[in-house]
Formats: structure tokens, sequence, C-alpha cells
């Protein structure tokens, strides 16, 4: 529930109060614009915290757990953007800082597969 619940708040944000600061962190070389690209991974976040709330059953947790994770390797890019160009945003204002961050990311590919797991009954 609290990666549903982080996603969709996250999601949220990036159509709203964080917009400015997410559109910040869109790299340089990528090619659309980067409000577009802010709105649809917005979407896209609260789209999947929706399902990892809702999916309670196999398959479809499992599937949505598998999604969620690539939806994370595939924004990872841009974190790595983030570090190489030094761009600021969430505190995260200091090389150091966004480097660390970048080891957070498999965390997160990890607990969105963990979310499909299933537990052996007793």
């Amino acid at each position: 529930m609290a990666l549903g619940t982080f996603l969709a708040g996250a999601g949220i944000g990036h159509m709203t109060v964080l917009r400015d600061e997410f559109q910040a962190q869109v790299p340089s070389w990528f090619p659309a614009d980067p409000d577009l690209v802010v709105l649809g991974s917005g979407v896209a976040e609260i789209g999947l915290g929706v399902s990892n709330l809702a999916a309670w059953r196999q398959p479809a947790r499992s599937r949505v757990g598998a999604l969620t994770a690539a939806f994370f390797v595939v924004i990872f890019p841009g974190n790595i953007a983030q570090y190489l160009e030094r761009k600021d945003g969430f505190g995260l204002d200091t090389d150091n800082k966004r480097l660390i961050r970048l080891f957070f990311q498999p965390l997160l590919v990890a607990a969105a597969l963990s979310t499909g797991e299933t537990r052996k009954k007793r």
C-alpha cells in the first residue's frame, strides 16, 4: 500500500504544486516538451499508484508490480541526467546527494517487484 500511495501522491504533485520542480528535472536531451513529459509521467504515476492499491489478487498484482518496476527503469535515465547535468531539485542540490539518489532507484524496482510476490500459506 505504501508504494501505491507514494506513486499516486507523486503523480498528483507532477500535475499541481510540484510541476515546476519536476519540469526542471527533465533531461535537456529529451526530445519532448518538459511540461508534457511531467504531465504524462504524472498520469502514469497516478495510474500505477491506484493500480498498486487496487490489485489484490494474482495475476493482476504481479503484473502491476512488473509494470511499476518497468516504469522505474524507464525514468532512471532522467535521474542519471539530473546527476550529470547537475540539476537541483527536491533538496538534491549537491553532486553527492544526486549520486546517492541513483542508488535508491534499484530499491524502488525491487519494491515494485516485491508487491507481486505471494506469501506461502502456513
